[in-house]
């Protein structure tokens, strides 16, 4: 048994996902101006988005998508333990994790920081920062300015950090739930036990 419960867990990322959604409708600069999402963006040499320093309809969109999300994830928390961790989270949290694992990876490794996109002729060497390692290969706009398509825009310091942060977090409840699966199934077992007793006088 972990020293954090999948619950406690489960209930603070969706605590997260409504804060997000919260600043995002009244200030995403706030989200973009974090330590945590500069840190990061400078260690992966990902560029910033400026799309965060005002607020747009895309991110009162966003902030309305992540509330809900966070909100539903509250709900499916009260149903009961063996149906909400078992049936319902047991088949959320790996899909969550796989999709978040690769979206880390589009937003780095098919961004300008990208080492695949490192050319020969750069000045800087295969351990260098990405952004100095930088060849001439990627665009991620067209001659007009354009996005080549919505993908494109998903590689910013942001939505790296987000989906990093939403790995790690999913892993950690999957570890967990593994861990308490065996006794969720025992209590609910004993609870069905009880239950029948009960019917039978």
């Amino acid at each position: 048994m972990g020293l954090i419960s999948a619950t406690t867990i489960l209930t603070s990322i969706s605590l997260f996902h409504i804060t997000l959604a919260f600043f995002f409708i009244t200030r995403p600069a706030t989200i973009a101006d974090q330590g945590v999402v500069w840190l990061l963006g400078e260690a992966m040499g990902l560029p910033e988005s400026r799309h965060f320093e005002t607020q747009s309809p895309t991110a009162a969109f966003l902030g309305i998508v992540l509330g809900l999300w966070g909100l539903t994830d509250l709900v499916s928390l009260s149903m009961p333990e063996e149906i909400a961790l078992i049936h319902h989270w047991g088949s959320q949290v790996p899909l969550r994790l796989t999709i978040s694992f690769f979206l880390t990876l589009y937003s780095f490794f098919f961004s300008a920081s990208s080492p695949l996109y490192d050319s020969a002729g750069t000045s800087g060497g295969k351990f260098s920062h990405p952004t100095t390692s930088f060849g001439g290969e990627y665009a991620a706009k067209d001659a007009a300015g354009d996005w080549g398509w919505g993908g494109d825009a998903l590689k910013n310091r942001v939505f790296f950090t987000f989906m990093l942060v939403e790995t790690f977090s999913w892993f950690w409840v999957l570890m967990t739930l593994k861990e308490e699966q065996e006794g969720i199934l025992k209590r609910a077992k004993q609870m069905r036990e009880k239950e029948r007793e009960r019917l039978r006088l």
